[in-house]
C-alpha cells in the first residue's frame, strides 16, 4: 500500500478536498557505498564541531543564517514550523490557466493527489473532471518540509496529478547564455529543408514505454563483469562535431538511414558497429 508523504487540504473557493500526495515515480539509480582505496574501510558521513573535532547529535544542530561579517542569526526548527502553521496542511489553489501556457521549464516533480476518504471522492472528481474539460492547470501553494512549493495540478486520467515548479525568479534567463544564435541567423534553404524532412522521418507517437535508461544497464553490468572477473566492454567515444561544410550531406545520410529504419530496410545505427569498441581488463 503506498503511503502518503504530505496530507492536506486542496482549497478553491469555499471547497476543501482532503487528499494525500505521493511519489509517482522511484528512483532506480544504482547506489555505491564509499570506501578506503585498497581496504573494505566504509567511509561514513559525519556531523562535527569543526572546532572541537567532535561528532554531534542531530538534536543539537540548529540552523544559522549569515548576516554579514561573518555573523549569523540562529533560527530554530520550531521557529521555522510556527512561522507557517497552517500552510503546511493546505494546498491553496489562487488561479486556474491553461495548462498549455506553463513552460515546461518550470516543472520539477510529479506526484500523484487521491483524496483521503471515500466521502471525498465525489468533490476530488468534480475537481478533476471540471478541469478535463477545461484542459486547466490548478495553481497555488503549499508547505512541505519546511519548504514552500509553488504548485500546478492537473488532471491526468483517472487521477490528478501535482507538479511542483520552479518559481520566475530561480529560472535562469537564457539570454546570459554564449553562442546562442539569434533569430536573425538563418540556415541555409536546403539545410533546413533537409532538417524538416529529418524530423518528419524520425517522428512518431510518444511511447515511453520504449526508452530506458541504458546507462544503468551498463553499470549493473559492469559490476555483474567485475564479480565474475570477467572483460569490461569500453563505450566508444561520442561523435565528432559536424562541420559547417559536412551538414548538408550529414543531413541527407540521416534522412536515408531514419527512412531504412522506418521501412525496416535499414539496421541498427551506423555507430553500433562500434559498440564493440576497445576492450580492458577488469581491475
Amino acid at each position: 500500500m503506498a503511503r502518503a508523504i504530505w496530507t492536506g487540504s486542496i482549497t478553491f473557493g469555499l471547497v476543501s478536498i482532503p487528499v494525500g500526495l505521493f511519489t509517482a515515480t522511484d528512483d532506480h539509480t544504482v547506489h555505491f557505498h564509499q570506501f578506503q582505496r585498497d581496504t573494505s574501510d566504509r567511509i561514513r558521513n559525519q556531523r562535527v564541531n569543526e572546532r572541537t573535532g567532535e561528532e554531534v547529535e542531530y538534536d543539537d544542530i540548529v540552523k544559522g543564517a549569515e548576516v554579514g561579517d561573518g555573523e549569523y542569526v540562529v533560527v530554530e526548527p520550531e521557529e521555522l514550523e510556527q512561522i507557517a502553521p497552517g500552510r503546511s496542511r493546505t494546498l491553496d489553489i489562487t488561479d486556474f490557466v491553461d495548462l498549455a501556457d506553463i513552460d515546461p521549464v518550470y516543472f520539477q516533480r510529479t506526484y500523484w493527489l487521491a483524496p483521503t476518504g471515500d466521502e471525498y471522492r465525489k468533490p476530488y472528481a468534480l475537481l478533476r473532471e471540471a478541469m478535463t474539460k477545461g484542459d486547466k492547470a490548478a495553481i497555488g501553494t503549499f508547505v512541505m518540509r519546511g519548504k514552500e512549493y509553488l504548485a500546478a495540478v492537473r488532471a491526468d486520467g483517472a487521477v490528478l496529478a501535482l507538479h511542483t515548479l520552479h518559481f520566475a525568479d530561480e529560472v535562469r534567463d537564457p539570454s546570459e547564455l554564449d553562442n546562442v544564435p539569434t533569430r536573425r541567423t538563418k540556415p541555409g534553404e536546403k539545410e533546413l529543408k533537409m532538417a524538416t524532412q529529418l524530423i518528419e522521418s524520425m517522428s512518431g507517437p510518444w511511447k515511453p514505454e520504449q526508452y530506458r535508461d541504458t546507462y544503468r544497464d551498463r553499470v549493473e553490468q559492469l559490476i555483474e563483469d567485475k564479480k565474475q572477473g570477467k572483460e569490461i566492454v569500453t563505450e566508444s567515444e561520442p561523435p565528432e562535431p559536424t562541420e559547417t561544410n559536412a551538414l548538408l550531406e550529414a543531413l541527407q545520410r540521416s534522412v536515408e538511414e531514419a527512412r531504412g529504419k522506418k521501412s525496416g530496410k535499414s539496421g541498427g545505427k551506423s555507430g553500433d558497429k562500434s559498440s564493440s569498441g576497445s576492450r580492458r581488463k577488469a581491475s
